[in-house]
């Protein structure tokens, strides 16, 4: 099963996404949109900055745990990874969303 990302409203109401690598398992969500023309434009952000490695920022949780961010040219964070329990595990994930974003489709499960 190819990538695809699954446009959603979460218990407040707002749009979000998330980004599902072929097995199934989320590998970028989005924050919370006012609308869906909002989460549309986050799913384009994603396409349109996920084959360049730069906008890629590893971070570290105050647990211990490692995530990554994905950020849009004007720096504003797009989409923020699960957390991992080691480093090359995040590299990993960083790598499925490089080779998985653009060409995923998308499910809108909002209606």
């Amino acid at each position: 099963m190819p990538a695809q990302f699954e446009l959603f409203k979460d218990k407040k109401g707002e749009f979000r996404f998330r980004l599902k690598s072929g097995n199934g398992e989320i590998i970028l969500a989005s924050e919370g949109y006012k609308d869906r023309a909002g989460v549309a434009n986050g799913v384009e952000s994603v396409k349109k900055n996920a084959d360049l490695l730069a906008r890629f920022e590893k971070k570290t949780s105050a647990s211990g745990k490692h995530y990554f961010v994905l950020k849009a040219a004007n720096h504003q964070i797009i989409g923020t990874s699960e957390q991992y329990p080691t480093e090359e595990a995040c590299e990993g994930g960083i790598k499925a969303v490089l080779a998985s974003a653009k060409l995923a489709g998308v499910e809108d499960l909002t209606a």
